[in-house]
């Protein structure tokens, strides 16, 4: 079969594809074969091993999101059965309940080889069925951005009708949240730096927003839209060390920093003062585990809601597809077409 891998050392030039053997499924393993593929941030960072030694080992099969057809059952598999359309849990081993190092420790496409191959075998376990509204695209893009936003805004942010949410910018995770908050009956503000893509979102639901390049103070901008409550009930925390200082002011006493990108830097200057005085939760997201992924499928396909898909590649062209990715500037996920 057909896979991409990062051989001999690291680095996105020795991101070559290559072939292996197709897997043959154990007890409890399925074997899928792959139809589609979605990008994520993280994939740019993988092969530069830019998480160290939690980036796993070479060779590694990149790219943790995608969907396709369950086509052999190893004994003992119950969870699904073959022509099942699927999409692997992007934590392999978290299934519900608190993260543990066991299941940080099992993320597709690093440590453990990801979905760049025509089939993948995994535990029946890490895996979910996906609703039949959705199109390949539309599924793949769903593992990692979608339920890092519904994490963020639903298990922890707990986001109710009259909730005042703030989403910083227009990538992937942020248009999940615009989309979750809106399900859920919140008012959603949306910053960008770009007049055009707070246009767009306006047009798919957004209530406000707000351009940080012409309006650096938006903390400040945004008190009339909270004014009843004295700032937001959550900020979808996206930008990092420079947007935090910003986001401290613009969210309620009592309310959610949902902690997610660190797209402007890792590192904080900030007062911990607003933090303690005015009781604000400081909650770190990432991605999350199979019980809230299988609960956001059922919420989505009772809403039929639909992901914004961008620009699609060939299995081939994953090179372009990651530059594609790494200029960024469009609306929409990135998918690849196996």
């Amino acid at each position: 079969m057909r896979v991409f891998q990062i051989e001999g050392e690291w680095g996105i030039r020795n991101l070559r594809l290559s072939t292996r053997p197709i897997p043959v499924p154990g007890p409890g393993q399925i074997l899928i074969r792959m139809r589609m593929a979605a990008l994520n941030a993280r994939d740019l960072i993988v092969p530069e091993r830019g998480y160290g030694r939690a980036t796993g080992e070479l060779p590694l099969i990149p790219v943790s999101d995608g969907v396709g057809e369950v086509v052999e059952t190893g004994p003992g598999v119950t969870r699904v059965t073959v022509g099942d359309r699927v999409s692997p849990a992007y934590f392999q081993n978290w299934i519900a309940g608190d993260p543990s190092p066991a299941a940080f420790s099992s993320a597709l496409g690093g440590p453990l080889d990801g979905v760049m191959a025509d089939y993948l075998c995994l535990s029946q376990e890490g895996v979910v069925r996906v609703p039949p509204y959705l199109t390949d695209a539309e599924a793949a893009t769903l593992p990692c951005a979608a339920l890092t936003a519904w994490s963020a805004v639903v298990t922890h942010g707990q986001t109710r009708a009259g909730d005042r949410v703030l989403v910083q910018g227009t990538g992937s995770v942020a248009l999940f949240a615009l989309a979750f908050a809106k399900l859920h009956g919140a008012h959603v503000t949306v910053i960008s730096s770009s007049d055009e893509k707070l246009e767009r979102v306006r047009a798919i639901g957004a209530d406000a927003t707000i351009n940080y390049v012409t309006t650096p103070d938006w903390a400040k901008a945004s008190r009339d839209i909270t004014a009843a409550k004295g700032g937001f009930d959550l900020v979808v925390e996206l930008g990092g060390g420079q947007t935090l200082p910003l986001s401290l002011r613009a969210v309620r006493p009592g309310g959610t920093l949902a902690m997610i990108g660190v797209l402007s830097g890792l590192n904080i200057e900030a007062s911990l003062g607003p933090i303690v005085a005015r009781q604000i939760r400081l909650q770190g997201v990432t991605v999350g585990h199979r019980a809230g992924f299988e609960a956001m499928l059922a919420a989505m396909a009772q809403h039929t809601i639909r992901p914004v898909i961008g620009n699609t590649f060939a299995f081939e062209d994953l090179h372009s597809a990651l530059q594609h990715q790494r200029d960024g500037g469009a609306i929409g996920k990135t998918v690849i077409r196996f």
